[in-house]
């Protein structure tokens, strides 16, 4: 335990941070998911503490996550009540379990680096996006709803055009004194001390916004409306505290939709986990490198958990995982803290928490944003190349204009097309030797690995070779050769005879001119997995 407790200095700051973010987007989340507001606190309660317990993560944080929140919303009517839907819950978790004992985990390290980038960054666009008209004032589209049709009918674009004809005089006020106070404090005020190092910005900028609210209440004009504040819900006493929970109807797990829907949680779930934890692994300044399939464990653990006692799905979570490590978090203690921390205030000062202006917490996410979503990236994967800057533009755009889930889609198939186009090109060299005797001498070399991937341009290329020619087959550095392509050889060799092609081949057991059968050769050289 002592590795987790020396970095208390650093993960106690950063958890406060990642509490205020996380405050609005578990609030903001269950609304867009026709959930009680309570389910939400309740999921990044559990993804703080449980899951940042069991998890490898250093600085991966949990909780509910905007991408299951049309799942969650569709899953709710469908299957008549919200304690149905939290069996499902139950069971996608026990499927995780299983998903992590599979080692499925190994999927994660199988998405393209670009694509990573591309939603890190297409993130970062739109909490800036969705951002400003909480920080003018305008709250018609719940915090946590990150698509692009937003709940409220609008869409990101129309929703900050519609932002300017509903202004708050005293949110942006506020908003813009905020954000003063967080860039003064992390650009100037960290340099000179370590008090201000240990003092975070977000915390100060909090604190003023609270003192802002009372001390503007009674000011038609610079006063902040009540609904343009954090809104945790508050108990009479102890017991509407603990009435708030609600728990999974398990007379209801025959129901084959039941399934369905916990399936669906635990494959969406997973997918998210990963993607997340493969971004926070590049943002992590430090270079740890998370256990995937102990996530997905960890992951199942919370959600369990989470259905148990009324909350939504878990999953790792991008804005909370980069605000942590943007604030300097360095162990899962900070994820922890700032479970306790949500805990602790819902049940003792979930009034104070009502005092908090949404548009000071904006001002902390678009400071997420940006880092998240610098330009001078955009510039560098360019200089990258085609190759690296065409999935990573598409993931952007798909994120902004779509959702999370179809924008990795998007980028990782058209990166999937890329990786193609070049096997295509790379699966064998062709050269056409001149100035020897006898004109038409062609050398073609395999590469290490040829797949059914490069038919087209293998059989193109024999398909063009002239009459009366001469074929060198280069196979002394090919490890893998598919059956198709041998087919193809073997056909050839028919053809061949008719345009009196002379073949050489050449291996690694020796030099056989015109062989009668590829299909033999390989088998004996074991070339080729399949048929050895």
């Amino acid at each position: 335990m002592k590795n987790q407790f020396q970095y208390l200095k650093s993960d106690i700051p950063a958890s406060i941070v990642v509490f205020f973010v996380a405050i609005p987007l578990c609030l903001g989340i269950a609304l867009a998911s026709g959930a009680p507001l309570f389910s939400g606190l309740i999921a990044g309660i559990v993804g703080g503490i449980v899951v940042g317990a069991l998890s490898g993560s250093k600085i991966g944080v949990s909780g509910p996550a905007a991408g299951l929140a049309a799942i969650v919303l569709t899953a709710i009517g469908t299957l008549g009540s919200f304690e149905n839907f939290l069996l499902a819950v139950v069971l996608g978790g026990v499927i995780q379990l299983v998903f992590g004992l599979l080692k499925a985990g190994i999927i994660g390290y199988y998405f393209p680096s670009s694509v990573i980038k591309g939603m890190l960054t297409g993130i970062g666009i739109i909490i800036i996006l969705k951002q400003i008209p909480h920080f003018f004032g305008f709250d018609s589209d719940p915090e946590g709803d990150f698509s692009f049709l937003q709940v409220d009918g609008s869409n990101t674009f129309s929703g900050i055009i519609n932002t300017f004809s509903h202004v708050s005089i005293g949110a942006t006020t506020v908003g813009l004194i905020a954000m003063t106070i967080l860039l003064l404090w992390s650009n100037v005020l960290a340099k000179k001390g370590k008090f201000f190092q240990l003092v975070q910005g977000p915390l100060v900028a909090v604190v003023f916004g609270i003192i802002y609210y009372v001390a503007t209440a009674s000011n038609s004009k610079f006063g902040i409306s009540s609904d343009h504040l954090v809104s945790v819900p508050v108990p009479e006493n102890f017991d509407s505290f603990l009435g708030q929970f609600s728990f999974p109807n398990f007379g209801a797990i025959t129901n084959p939709a039941i399934w369905v829907t916990a399936f669906t949680i635990a494959l969406v779930a997973s997918l998210e986990t990963l993607l997340c934890v493969e971004a926070t692994d590049k943002l992590d300044p430090h270079k740890n490198v998370t256990p995937t399939n102990r996530e997905l464990f960890a992951q199942g653990a919370g959600n369990i958990v989470s259905g148990m006692i009324g909350g939504l799905p878990i999953t790792q979570v991008i804005v909370r995982s980069s605000a942590n490590i943007q604030s300097g978090g360095r162990s899962k203690m900070s994820a922890i803290i700032h479970g306790f921390l949500l805990l602790v205030s819902v049940i003792l000062i979930p009034t104070l928490l009502n005092k908090i202006p949404l548009s000071v917490l904006a001002a902390i996410l678009f400071i997420v944003g940006w880092k998240l979503a610098k330009p001078a990236l955009f510039k560098k994967m360019w200089d990258l190349g085609w190759m690296q800057f065409i999935p990573f533009i598409v993931t952007v755009l798909g994120i902004v204009f779509i959702d999370l889930l179809y924008g990795i889609g998007l980028g990782l198939a058209v990166g999937v097309i890329i990786i193609l186009i070049k096997s295509y090109q790379n699966s064998h060299f062709l050269h056409k030797v001149e100035g020897e005797t006898g004109s038409g001498k062609m050398k073609m070399t395999l590469a290490e690995e040829v797949t059914f991937f490069n038919k087209g341009s293998i059989l193109k290329e024999l398909d063009c070779l002239p009459e009366n020619s001469f074929l060198e087959l280069d196979v002394r550095k090919t490890r893998f050769l598919d059956n198709d392509i041998i087919e193809i050889l073997d056909d050839f060799a028919f053809k061949a005879k008719e345009k009196n092609i002379d073949i050489k081949l050449i291996s690694e057991r020796g030099v056989i001119k015109n062989p009668p059968s590829y299909i033999e050769f390989f088998k004996l050289d074991k070339i080729d997995p399949f048929l050895s």
